[in-house]
């Protein structure tokens, strides 16, 4: 799955700016509901997102003339699926990290800077190629990464407070990955929302869903 760069970074670019915004329009007590993640609140999905962008901060100063091996489904096979126990420990890192500010909106304040940091560098990103987690990627394909990850991510903050949806174009990058990666296209009226969440592992299929798409349904989650 390949994304040109002009698009990639627009759907990016919607999608951060979409985040930090709802992020920012978050209370200290929204920023402690639950979130389908595991063990966090909405502000440690926060907390997350902006460990991910510091490390996106990488890939966009390390262009390479080296001929890419990963492309914007691909790279999420490219790490393996943690076991029990480094999972576990990936999430109490993030607790005991978001536990670290006095309040959960400090960590939104935190993530703001950061955000317009990134979104600069990529606006000045060049059309090429990157490295970045020890992959080489297009820098469409890598940007359409955060794209998704972002739209995911906005989903997460959705579920039981009242954010809005993620952009279109980083909503729809999410689900032709997740559609790419299963092998195994959704049906055409499956709103794209629900096809990532299903994607990411989010919610299960139920029997109409494992009906319509058996062959979807039984591939899913494909999101780490």
């Amino acid at each position: 799955m390949n994304v040109d760069h002009e698009p990639a970074l627009a759907a990016f670019r919607t999608a951060l700016d979409d985040f930090a915004g709802v992020a920012e329009g978050l209370t200290d007590l929204e920023l402690m509901a639950a979130s389908p993640c595991t063990g966090w609140t909405a502000g440690d999905v926060i907390v997350h997102v902006h460990l991910g962008l510091q490390e996106m901060l990488l890939g966009l100063v390390t262009l390479t003339d080296e001929k890419p091996g990963t492309d914007a489904a691909t790279y999420w096979r490219s790490t393996p699926r943690a076991d029990e126990e480094d999972q576990l420990a990936a999430m109490r890192f993030i607790r005991l990290l978001a536990s670290s500010y006095r309040r959960p909106s400090a960590a939104v304040r935190h993530l703001l800077p950061t955000a317009t940091g990134v979104r600069a560098a990529a606006d000045r990103l060049e059309p090429g190629a990157v490295r970045f987690q020890g992959h080489v990627l297009p820098t469409g394909d890598f940007l359409a990464t955060w794209a998704v990850e972002l739209a995911v991510h906005q989903l997460d903050l959705a579920r039981d407070l009242p954010v809005p949806p993620p952009p279109p174009a980083a909503l729809r990058l999410a689900r032709e990955t997740v559609e790419a990666l299963a092998g195994a296209a959704a049906p055409a009226d499956w709103p794209d929302d629900v096809v990532v969440l299903l994607g990411a592992g989010r919610v299960e299929a139920d029997a109409r869903q494992r009906a319509e798409a058996p062959a979807l349904a039984g591939r899913l989650p494909v999101l780490g």
